[in-house]
């Protein structure tokens, strides 16, 4: 689904400044970039766009309410200073599974003051030696960095101090969009009546086989659609997975130095 289309039917009938928490993930983007957001979603404070195939946030809007963006699995490689100066408030950035190869594509970053959690795994970023020590020196307001803090601590919920700050999940009733409710809207407003109703019932009969046909083709398209996001999904999962274990394993050889070195 386009991503214009896709904010169509989450704001149903709000205007974006209604809006608080906004998920776009697996929507397509035009040309790698962010599309159909604007400055009047000006109470955001929670936005997601998962593997909808980012390449920059450049056309990112002004959000100063913003607290948490979800940028992961997508193919960014840079241009984070485009974060500091539209979302001057933010706490939560997963870049995970993006394109960051060395530090120097989130020095940007150390002039969001308010940063606490930064997600970048499974980023080449991450293989560098002693890649969290020179995080955490590089952008000292992070609390947590992958879900640990300086100490090798995991958090056990990463939203915390979104919490803290007076946010959460669900201050608006938002109800599940469903694209079958607007079509339906669209067809009772162009339903005919009287008339009109008899003389083209040949004529819908025919539509309705064509669009009988129609709809198996589309239906096989989702389901081929989905089956593809599913294999891709799963394969993510499994790299964040071989990435914690990989960390965890790293803090157990930690602790056995530490005691061979007593």
């Amino acid at each position: 689904m386009e991503m214009k289309k896709r904010i169509h039917l989450e704001l149903r009938n709000r205007t974006p400044s209604d809006v608080k928490e906004l998920v776009l993930d697996n929507c397509c983007s035009n040309d790698g970039k962010l599309e159909g957001l604007t400055d009047e979603f000006e109470e955001l404070v929670f936005l997601s766009t998962m593997r909808v195939g980012l390449t920059t946030v450049a056309n990112l809007p002004k959000l100063k309410k913003l607290k948490k963006l979800e940028l992961s699995y997508n193919k960014i490689s840079g241009g984070l200073e485009v974060l500091v100066e539209k979302c001057p408030n933010l706490t939560h950035l997963n870049l995970g599974g993006n394109r960051i190869k060395d530090l120097s594509t989130i020095e940007p970053l150390k002039e969001l003051g308010t940063l606490r959690s930064l997600e970048l795994y499974t980023c080449e970023v991450t293989n560098l030696s002693e890649y969290r020590d020179n995080v955490f020196k590089l952008l000292p307001q992070l609390i947590y960095l992958d879900g640990y803090d300086k100490d090798d601590k995991e958090t056990s919920d990463s939203d915390t101090k979104l919490y803290a700050e007076g946010w959460e999940y669900g201050d608006e009733d938002e109800d599940d969009v469903d694209e079958e409710d607007y079509d339906d809207d669209d067809d009772d407003d162009d339903a005919p009546s009287g008339e009109e109703e008899e003389d083209e019932g040949d004529d819908d009969e025919e539509e309705n086989e064509e669009g009988a046909l129609s709809g198996e083709e589309e239906d096989e398209d989702d389901l081929n659609e989905k089956e593809v996001d599913d294999e891709e999904e799963a394969e993510e999962d499994e790299l964040e997975q071989d990435w914690g274990q990989k960390r965890k394993r790293e803090l157990n050889e930690e602790d056995e130095d530490d005691d061979d070195d007593d």
